[in-house]
């Protein structure tokens, strides 16, 4: 009998957050013994770390792992768990809370954990680039200027505001570049300012008045096998404000300044060669190619 099929294996990152790490530690285990539920804890010692915890806590047949923190530790967890039958909870303990937001986690500690033990395992899609998986966006410009400015410091004093402050200095002097762009059955060329592949379909932040969406069928997008692309190509900071509110009341109608498709996989380069990130960490330079996994992870989400 398999010691360890009863009992979940809780991964927590110290860096996720604003919370102490010691104090968040200790209402998790309370939280799993208030529901009876064995568990065993281990902390991320360095960046990647949650990827081998997972990996090997799947090895070993553990009924679930829950990752305790932000967008990049669940990509983290994500990739260890690709391709396994073992689910993965999320407990949501970052500053942005983007995946929870689009598969309707709940950021509550307690409801969250009721989720992770007592929610329904659903298939999501990843996309991948190179060995690392993401779960949530990736892209070249703008975006990645954003999360680039957007220091752990400045999170850890204002949360999600760091992210509105980055967005709109970084929207002040952004230059388009010269992109090309590979997708499926398209090959063209554009200037533009950003190129962003998401896997899922909308951005969420608390001090916005509505959720961002990136397609136009944004609770479908996590399953659906392919990547919502949103090319944007703003001429100024009044067209960009536009640009915004076009996304926001869901308005997708292709025109110079946005462009959206999607696609199963896309090859991205940029002259000069500009920066990357994913699922909210840098993560070099252009070109890049991304492959749509589809339900390469299983995931507990709400059973409602």
């Amino acid at each position: 009998m398999n010691p360890y099929a009863n009992r979940s294996f809780i991964i927590t990152n110290p860096a996720a957050g604003q919370q102490k790490a010691e104090k968040l530690r200790r209402r998790l285990g309370a939280a799993f013994a208030a529901r009876n539920a064995p568990f065993d804890m281990f902390a991320t010692d360095y960046a990647g770390h949650a990827e081998p915890l997972a990996r090997e806590a799947a090895r070993l047949g553990y009924r679930n792992v829950c990752i305790v923190g932000g967008d990049g530790s669940l990509a983290e967890a994500a990739n260890g768990l690709a391709g396994m039958d073992t689910p993965l909870a999320l407990i949501p303990a970052g500053t942005a809370n983007q995946v929870a937001q689009n598969l309707g986690i709940p950021i509550r500690l307690e409801s969250a954990v009721d989720v992770a033990l007592n929610g329904r395992v659903a298939p999501i899609d990843l996309g991948r680039i190179g060995d690392r998986a993401f779960a949530l966006v990736a892209g070249a410009g703008y975006d990645a200027a954003i999360m680039n400015a957007a220091t752990r410091e400045l999170k850890e004093r204002w949360g999600f505001g760091a992210y509105i402050y980055a967005g709109v200095s970084e929207a002040l002097k952004a230059t388009p570049r010269r992109f090309h762009i590979v997708a499926d059955d398209l090959d063209f060329e554009i200037d533009a300012v950003t190129v962003m592949i998401a896997n899922v379909g909308a951005l969420y932040g608390k001090w916005l008045p509505f959720s961002m969406p990136l397609a136009p069928e944004p609770r479908s997008a996590w399953q659906d096998g392919l990547f919502e692309v949103v090319v944007l190509s703003p001429k100024g900071f009044p067209h960009f404000a536009n640009i915004v509110w076009r996304a926001a009341t869901k308005s997708f109608a292709t025109n110079k300044s946005f462009l959206h498709f999607k696609t199963r996989t896309i090859t991205i380069e940029a002259d000069p060669p500009i920066e990357v990130q994913i699922d909210g960490d840098p993560a070099g330079m252009t070109p890049i190619t991304a492959v749509a996994d589809p339900g390469a992870l299983r995931m507990m989400i709400p059973s409602g």
